[in-house]
């Protein structure tokens, strides 16, 4: 009966993505990230509803909107770029075979949904539907194993994600890391107070998921997100102040088996993984050096550990661990620059409109979005030290979605200067010889002011 169910309503929402292209981005990213079809126990659980709704949401878009699948930014094309450049690595890699080449091809579609993003999202209700949908997504997992591990005591450990890219226990905990700051803004600017307070709840189920994978990666990669919200605080003592009350409680009623996980990060000489881990790096250093261009192909690191392993035959082939060296080993030093672009871009155009908004506003949902998107990205670039994850889609949609936030929040503080005069203008009023103001525009009355989304307040003298 569930099979039956979610067939029928994805079948039933089919028409609306065509005729909406967004409603079907809404709805890939549903499948992407919550992956509703593996809860089912049939037929649904194998078919490919992604597929059918990626190509029902390009095709309406291509009869509505003709000319515009593609938004010109350095990122998108560092996109492109990176699509062309892993491709050759492949095309002259030794023995390839078909799962590579369907990585590839996954990889490939990847990139054309974060670019396909970039240009279906058109305004700030885009924006907040699209941090729902992914925040959600997640959430449904925090909150479903979270609660789990509550009812065991703090005895539950996750090894397995729910399925997909999200399968290992390690990049779940990645991606729970990295949407907490999505979940947590929507816990402190929803104006419905039933859906405030059930994000608040879903807020710590989360982070205490994220503690159940055992990930060492993703602990340290949670302590950056905590950190990073606590500094972008509006009163950094009490919120300082609270973090540390948090860690006390954290460290108290921690299970020990965690604690001795996470004390390893400290001793890692000893730890035979944490030292194999650091072998791999070296491994990754040495076949990139090797092979300076193109890498050794996608997906071919462990195929070629060996022959750049100083140990030789009696070493223990490894995946890189690292991200950052998985994407040099593999695909060359100037696919490595581009993914690094990626990244340091992103922060620029967060940084870049935020600090613009706060000379036009005393709060904006522009500021708040920017702290969440920069404590977002910051979780995943940490993350993605100790994961092999270069690959990982939600890196590349988070991307998207930062670049469609800078556009849609960067036109809607140019409307507001041009609507508004820098200088209040003399005007003679016709009667002895007075001298009267004209009022700035948009200054002569407080505007109304929703708290969170699409409230934000003027600086003027007004105020």
């Amino acid at each position: 009966m569930r099979d039956v169910i979610f067939s029928l309503m994805i079948l039933g929402v089919v028409p609306v993505c065509y005729k909406r292209p967004f409603i079907g981005l809404l709805v890939f990213s549903w499948l992407a990230y919550m992956r509703p079809q593996d809860l089912c126990w049939g037929f649904a659980r194998n078919q490919r509803w992604s597929l059918l709704i990626a190509l029902v949401m390009f095709a309406g878009w291509v009869v509505n909107n003709p000319g515009r699948m593609f938004i010109s930014d350095p990122r998108t094309w560092a996109m492109v770029a990176l699509g062309v450049l892993v491709g050759l690595g492949i095309s002259q890699a030794q023995a390839v075979q078909k799962y590579e080449i369907n990585r590839y091809i996954e990889y490939v579609k990847v990139l054309v949904i974060a670019i396909f993003t970039t240009s279906v999202i058109r305004h700030k209700g885009h924006l907040r539907m699209m941090v729902w949908v992914i925040a959600l997504s997640f959430g449904f997992y925090g909150v479903k194993v979270g609660l789990a591990g509550v009812l065991s005591g703090g005895s539950l450990v996750v090894r397995q994600g729910p399925g997909g890219m999200l399968e290992d226990n390690n990049d779940f905990s990645l991606a729970l890391v990295t949407a907490l700051p999505w979940i947590l803004h929507l816990s402190t600017t929803e104006n419905r107070p039933v859906f405030r307070k059930g994000l608040r709840i879903v807020v710590p189920l989360t982070a205490l998921t994220v503690i159940l994978t055992h990930s060492r990666g993703a602990f340290l990669s949670l302590c950056v997100v905590i950190f990073a919200l606590t500094w972008r605080s509006k009163n950094r003592v009490v919120a300082f102040a609270a973090m540390f009350v948090v860690a006390v409680i954290g460290v108290i009623f921690a299970p020990q088996s965690y604690k001795e996980r996470i004390s390893t990060i400290g001793n890692y000489e000893e730890d035979g993984s944490a030292m194999g881990r650091l072998r791999a790096w070296k491994v990754a250093i040495t076949m990139a050096k090797g092979n300076p261009m193109l890498g050794v192909g996608m997906n071919k690191f462990q195929q070629h550990y060996l022959e750049y392993s100083d140990l030789g035959n009696r070493d223990h082939v490894r995946v890189a661990h690292n991200s950052y060296l998985q994407i040099w080993a593999e695909c060359g030093t100037p696919a490595f620059l581009l993914y690094l672009f990626l990244i340091a871009w992103s922060f620029h155009d967060i940084w870049r409109t935020r600090r613009r908004a706060r000379k036009l506003f005393r709060t904006s949902w522009i500021i708040q979005y920017g702290t969440m998107f920069e404590t977002s990205l910051a979780g995943f670039i940490v993350g993605a030290v100790f994961l092999n994850r270069a690959h990982f889609d939600l890196f590349y949609h988070i991307v998207a979605v930062i670049l469609a936030y800078g556009r849609v929040a960067r036109a809607e503080m140019d409307e507001f200067e041009r609507e508004r005069p820098t200088v209040a203008s003399p005007v003679r009023s016709g009667r002895r010889g007075e001298l009267r103001f004209q009022p700035r525009s948009g200054f002569d009355r407080r505007p109304a002011v929703r708290s969170g989304y699409g409230g934000q307040l003027p600086v003027g003298r007004a105020f």
